[in-house]
């Protein structure tokens, strides 16, 4: 063999050798890397279960609803039963009060119209919310218990579908004094939780709606909010991604590829993350939102949204880079201290839960492989 071939032989090997030592090393980073996250992930739910099981708290219950949905996948992540438990007992409460609202089939929202009461302020947007982490609920029982929950999130959807579903597909925000509009808000939550409900039971008047939802926000110019400018971008920042976003990722799936719905709901979603990027790039305390208060707490939950474009877009793994790097810096911010129960955390929750066990939280009844006790 001439000296040559030899020496060329010898530097592939060489060359094959380092390069298998440095797939090693990433397999090793990404394998360490997934272990932190869940270590945190699971800091969080235990956190978040413990809060949830004591009735007094005078949270907003739309904050817990996140948590919930969350505390779901943890529990199809570990089959620990204290968080499938901790879920059931605050879908118990969310049916209790409902059955004692006005409107019929409402949702309290721990502040505000209380049941039994005909005046007061009463929002589809967080009353969606709610519905959501009823629903999560639902898909992880079995027997009578799934039965009431799904029952419950249903007949909150007919109330918001018979009477606040605008011709254009936009949803008003209930009894909302502001407004009797459409708006973002009641319309990118309430158009995930049509989706989830189509998902769950195939009825086609719930895909109706959240396609319906989906058409109004991608007729809207997110820069602005002319009529209430209280509630631009400008002033809400990560808050109006987080809800307007909802609609997109539970319902990017049931939109006909190269579509005008679709390729309309790709510009946004386009916009968002351009947005998201800009945000992200620079270090959580120096932006305008600051992460761990006020409207600065819903940057946990873009994250979430990453992901599941990451995953549902060809060649947009740009993504869930961009995801876990703001998911690192969002941590060094939560765990310098012993992390306390807060918006920032139950979103962080989600946008673990998406990373840990993709498509986790939209996951339905018939989903194999997961534990559905009787209840």
């Amino acid at each position: 063999m001439k000296p040559l071939r030899i020496i060329r032989l010898f530097v592939r090997r060489l060359l094959a050798i380092a390069l298998g030592i440095a797939a090693l090393s990433a397999a090793g980073a990404e394998q360490s890397g997934r272990e932190k996250s869940q270590a945190q992930f699971l800091q969080l739910c235990d956190l978040a279960a413990s809060h949830i099981r004591v009735e007094t708290n005078k949270g907003a219950f739309f904050i817990d609803s996140y948590a919930i949905r969350a505390l779901c996948v943890a529990y199809n992540l570990t089959g620990k039963k204290s968080y499938l438990e901790a879920c059931q007992k605050w879908s118990d409460r969310m049916v209790a009060f409902q059955e004692k609202m006005i409107p019929q089939n409402a949702y309290y929202m721990n502040y505000n119209r209380k049941p039994g009461q005909d005046k007061g302020g009463w929002y589809v947007a967080d009353s969606s919310s709610i519905a959501m982490g009823v629903l999560a609920t639902a898909v992880r029982c079995q027997g009578a218990g799934q039965r009431r929950y799904l029952d419950s999130a249903k007949a909150f959807a007919k109330l918001v579908m018979d009477n606040y579903i605008a011709e254009t597909g936009g949803v008003r925000n209930g009894a909302w004094p502001k407004s009797t509009d459409e708006w973002w808000c009641s319309t990118g939550i309430f158009g995930s939780l049509a989706a989830l409900l189509f998902d769950e039971t195939g009825d086609e008047q719930y895909l109706k709606a959240a396609l319906g939802a989906v058409d109004w926000l991608n007729q809207q110019d997110l820069t602005k909010d002319e009529r209430m400018p209280e509630y631009a971008l400008s002033k809400m920042g990560p808050t109006k991604l987080m809800y307007v976003l909802e609609a997109y990722s539970a319902g990017l799936s049931h939109l006909e590829p190269g579509s005008p719905r679709h390729k309309a709901a790709l510009k946004q979603i386009s916009w968002c993350a351009q947005w998201m990027g800009e945000q992200q790039s620079q270090p959580p305390a120096g932006r305008a939102w600051p992460c761990d208060r006020g409207w600065g707490m819903k940057f946990g939950g873009l994250p979430f949204h990453q992901y599941v474009y990451a995953r549902l877009l060809p060649g947009r793994r740009d993504f869930s880079t961009a995801a876990d790097r703001e998911m690192d810096q969002l941590a060094s911010v939560l765990f310098a201290k012993k992390p306390e129960y807060s918006q920032l955390v139950v979103f962080m929750m989600m946008s673990y839960s998406e990373r840990l066990c993709p498509g986790a939280i939209y996951r339905n009844s018939r989903t194999p492989n997961h534990p559905s006790p009787k209840r």
